[in-house]
């Protein structure tokens, strides 16, 4: 190449750089035959994505009030999941589950049976249209907020279906809030249904785990108002003797915590996926 040439491949190189390899979102909806409705869903897939190779999924849960678009429109880089997606080479599924749903199946409400639809019905969709890996050791879920509960209410109950589970800021424990996020619709008031309030916390779900049987990561600011719920769960675990990963940084219960804590959490699913590929 001529040094004329050189140049003007050096201008070309600068006025239009080489586009960077990025994951691609889709919005797809699944059919619920439990609550009998369409429900939308971001997957975000890997530039290395292709139908003769299996990968490993991420389900990410929302929080109270959010939607299944939070994860890609809400954290202070929009681009985060998308980037962490690309850089660990897995899926990422961003379910709605709706506005107060908690994820479980409501035992009032037949319209909120979010349990059944993330567990059951969304990962079998997902694994029919997507080139998944169709075990738990390709799985795990996490979310934040509300969907940190979901996370690991559903790991908890469902360790057949996920190997790995975690949660952000996550309301591990229902019965201090009888009065917030519309649990009480799920449930009936706490002081009606105590039995329904003890039996759906996380918290109180410890005794179906066994050690080593699920890889756990806990994440929350130590100025976040589910802080000490986390910190009871952390040492109830301890207890136990299941071993989980707990992380306590400086932060509150907002999206630029969140966005921070994803990127810990992705890096630890990352980790559980190619550990049991191996």
């Amino acid at each position: 190449m001529k040094l004329s040439q050189f140049f003007k491949f050096l201008v070309l190189v600068t006025l239009f750089p080489v586009a960077a390899f990025s994951a691609s979102v889709d919005t797809v909806t699944t059919y619920s035959k439990v609550m009998k409705k369409e429900i939308k869903a971001v997957v975000v897939k890997p530039d290395a994505y292709s139908t003769v190779k299996k990968f490993p999924t991420l389900y990410l849960l929302h929080g109270a009030g959010g939607n299944f678009s939070d994860w890609v429109k809400q954290t202070p880089d929009p681009e985060t999941v998308k980037r962490l997606s690309d850089e660990l080479s897995m899926v990422v599924v961003c379910p709605d589950g709706g506005v107060t749903s908690w994820y479980f199946d409501s035992p009032i409400d037949k319209t909120y049976q979010y349990e059944t639809y993330v567990s059951s019905e969304l990962v079998s969709d997902i694994d029919q249209k997507y080139s998944t890996i169709k075990d738990r050791s390709g799985r795990a879920i996490t979310g934040l907020s509300m969907g940190g509960h979901g996370a690991l209410y559903l790991a908890f109950r469902h360790q057949d279906v996920f190997g790995a589970c975690g949660s952000m800021s996550g309301g591990v424990d229902l019965r201090p809030f009888p009065e917030n996020w519309n649990i009480a619709k799920r449930f009936g008031k706490y002081n009606e249904n105590p039995e329904r309030w003890e039996a759906n916390s996380v918290v109180n779900l410890t005794h179906l785990l066994t050690p080593n049987k699920l890889s756990i990561i806990i994440d929350c600011g130590s100025g976040d108002f589910f802080y000490k719920v986390n910190v009871a769960l952390h040492d109830k675990l301890l207890d136990r003797n299941i071993p989980h990963d707990f992380i306590i940084r400086p932060g509150v219960h907002n999206f630029a915590y969140w966005g921070n804590a994803i990127a810990y959490q992705m890096l630890y699913f990352s980790k559980f996926f190619k550990r049991d590929q191996q």
